[in-house]
């Protein structure tokens, strides 16, 4: 059992699999049209979008119109009166400017931590689409193994009719026969379980799986990776946005205590009839500059102050934590991208000297000179190098994915090349 043959295995299975053959950037994409979670937190980023507006709104020119009318049975009968008022502010001492600053801030912390939801989407694809991959690989491995199997019984009957083999070596290949079956039957429901998660996250039930290469830009070194890590993950962005987001209200507490300076209009008509038939009306317009001082406040605008100031202290810390989170979340995923590479490269090579090993000893056995179980154990360490290079390759997939995003370049671009 070879390599050709587990490929020309699995070709088998892909033409008797309705659903087409899907790629990895396939899946990403639609995973990020339609999946439902990103989707609603693109809707709350939106909603925060809107928030520098109407920071901006309260230093803009307000007007306002009033009308009423009724009647009086006892005093003056019918009557109305309408006006119309207007505000602007001249001066806020900061307030308006600084709450601006902080609904930007704002803004823009949203904006990263969309970014990481969609990051944070992008990976839960690679993993599940790798775990499929893994999958159906393994349901193809065991089928090809259970295909040889059939051919090794069938052998080591004709060789029982003519006295080469005894019925115990018969016996040997069956219940390793039977053992494959069970094994084909586990790894099907797996695939069946992989599916279902699949179909949650990207949005349809998978095709066949087509293995992807080295995604695209990924650090060359450790350090590389770090530095990436600190210019780019979307949480430690965030917690920059936050922090700057905290301070501006640092500034925008001290303001509530300065003075406020408006520019005031008023226009007001009204008429009045009264009970023998008499009319009166009323006209009224006035202008003017409106100077508020905040004296005494009861403490509140400094105890404001100091809150906002202690949030701001938080912030700066929490900003800390997350430059160490990026650090390491770089470091873990490098380490684990460095093991897969490792992993990958010798289960190649187990491969192919398993491969070698079982042609020989399927040889050697026409020949007599070796047992039925010499053949079982190369059978067994054939499909176990091809499973454990199949798990592997998974494996590397999903670090490099993983290492993207603790840089910040986990987007749909990097899946331009992964597919081979």
């Amino acid at each position: 059992m070879n390599r050709a043959r587990v490929l020309g295995a699995m070709g088998l299975m892909l033409c008797a699999t309705p659903a087409p053959a899907e790629t990895l950037r396939n899946a990403v994409e639609a995973a990020l049209a339609s999946n439902p979670s990103l989707a609603a937190a693109a809707a709350r980023q939106d909603a925060l979008s809107e928030t520098p507006e109407q920071a901006q709104a309260e230093g803009r020119l307000q007007a306002s119109a009033d009308a009423a009318g009724g009647y009086n049975k006892f005093d003056y009968g019918k009557g109305g009166a309408a006006s119309v008022a207007a505000n602007l502010p001249v001066w806020t001492g900061g307030r308006v400017s600084y709450a601006v600053k902080a609904a930007r801030d704002d803004v823009a912390a949203g904006q990263e931590s969309l970014r990481d939801t969609r990051a944070r989407l992008i990976l839960q694809v690679v993993s599940i689409y790798a775990e499929l991959l893994f999958d159906q690989q393994s349901v193809a491995i065991t089928r090809t193994d259970i295909d040889l199997l059939k051919q090794q019984v069938a052998e080591a009957r004709a060789r029982f009719k003519l006295g080469k083999d005894t019925m115990a070596d018969v016996s040997q290949l069956e219940t390793q026969l039977a053992s494959a079956r069970a094994t084909l039957a586990e790894a099907e429901t797996t695939l069946r379980t992989s599916s279902a998660d699949y179909r949650s996250i990207v949005g349809h039930d998978p095709g066949q799986m087509i293995a992807a290469s080295n995604l695209a830009q990924l650090p060359a070194t450790q350090e590389a990776a770090r530095a990436w890590a600190l210019d780019g993950n979307p949480r430690y962005l965030r917690s920059i946005r936050a922090a700057d987001a905290a301070n501006a209200r640092v500034h925008k507490a001290h303001a509530a205590g300065a003075p406020t300076v408006s520019l005031l209009g008023n226009y007001s008509y009204g008429l009045r009839t009264d009970n023998i038939g008499g009319n009166g009306y009323v006209h009224d317009a006035n202008l003017g500059l409106s100077l508020h001082i905040p004296i005494l406040t009861g403490g509140l605008i400094a105890s404001q102050a100091r809150q906002a100031s202690a949030q701001f202290r938080a912030a700066r810390f929490d900003t800390d934590t997350a430059a160490r989170e990026a650090v390491r979340a770089a470091d873990v995923a490098w380490a684990s991208l460095r093991g897969a590479r490792s992993r990958t490269a010798a289960n190649q090579e187990r491969v192919q000297a398993a491969d070698l090993a079982l042609r020989a000893v399927r040889a050697e056995y026409g020949f007599d000179l070796r047992s039925t179980l010499d053949v079982l154990l190369a059978d067994e360490n054939l499909r176990s190098a091809q499973l454990a290079l199949a798990r592997s390759k998974s494996d590397e997939l999903v670090a490099q994915a993983s290492l993207l995003r603790a840089t910040g370049n986990l987007e749909l671009e990097v899946f331009s090349l992964a597919s081979r």
